[in-house]
């Protein structure tokens, strides 16, 4: 991985519909693949829209048959829209590719990105992205109707909280002191280039999530920077910290792999 450039497509009023910055990755990760441009992270807001990876569930799509958009990528359904900062980083991963490694770095620059505002996020074993923990279960406060220790979300496979009243919405995660998504990640990677990438919110309206099952998780929610720590957050206050991170983190990665290669010289030739 080279320098890394930053293209900001829109933002705002000039927010970028889905399928057409899906298209300018395609434009950039063939010119990448090519080595026409150097790494290239996308930066933008998407108008409102659900995205399904390539694990989407039918039950987890929006009862109501809102529209959603099929995309190649992996993970689940999720949703985009203003106050989200959208990233896709097209990025020639080094040889052997590692894709866990590279969801690692990503959620990496997102966590130094939510400290450096103040908020302490972290990630959750077998969940990509990056999330804000919960109370344990003993101590956080009881919702109507919601017995803890019996939750229908997790022992009951047929349970659907988007039937089930405001206690159970993912966008109230917080209220119930529940784990709770930051930021998602979902990525592909083609001929040892990736596409996709990372949302993060920072201001959004959290409610259009509870219209699916975000990530296919039905026992923790979603939050925001606003939410978390009680003030307005603008995305483009959020902007140029996730452009530091994440050129740093990428510029460690860099490093590491050169400081190790001459030790891996040396075993190969004793």
């Amino acid at each position: 991985m080279g320098d890394l450039r930053y293209v900001r497509l829109g933002f705002g009023e000039n927010a970028v519909e889905y399928l057409q910055a899906w298209e300018e990755q395609r434009r950039v990760h063939a010119a990448r693949v090519a080595d026409e441009v150097p790494d290239t992270c996308l930066l933008l807001e998407h108008p409102p829209v659900y995205t399904a990876g390539r694990r989407t569930q039918e039950n987890e799509r929006p009862l109501d048959g809102t529209p959603v958009v099929d995309v190649d990528r992996g993970g689940k359904i999720t949703w985009h829209g203003p106050g989200q900062l959208v990233g896709y980083p097209i990025l020639k991963l080094p040889n052997p590719v590692d894709v866990i490694a590279h969801v690692r770095r990503l959620e990496e620059a997102l966590i130094r990105t939510a400290a450096g505002f103040g908020l302490e996020t972290t990630r959750v074993e077998g969940r990509s992205g990056v999330w804000v923990l919960g109370d344990t279960v003993e101590s956080r406060p009881a919702a109507t109707g919601l017995v803890l220790d019996f939750d229908p979300r997790v022992r009951t496979d047929e349970f659907d909280p988007r039937l089930n009243g405001p206690e159970y919405a993912p966008s109230n995660a917080g209220q119930r002191r529940e784990d709770r998504k930051l930021a998602a990640i979902g990525i592909r990677v083609a001929k040892g280039v990736t596409m996709h990438g990372f949302s993060l919110n920072v201001n959004p309206d959290n409610t259009f999530f509870d219209r699916i099952v975000p990530c296919g998780i039905r026992d923790a929610g979603v939050t925001s920077l606003a939410y978390e720590l009680g003030r307005d957050v603008r995305v483009e206050e959020v902007l140029p910290v996730v452009e530091r991170h994440l050129r740093d983190v990428l510029a460690e990665a860099e490093g590491d792999a050169e400081a190790a290669e001459p030790a891996g010289l040396e075993r190969a030739s004793a």
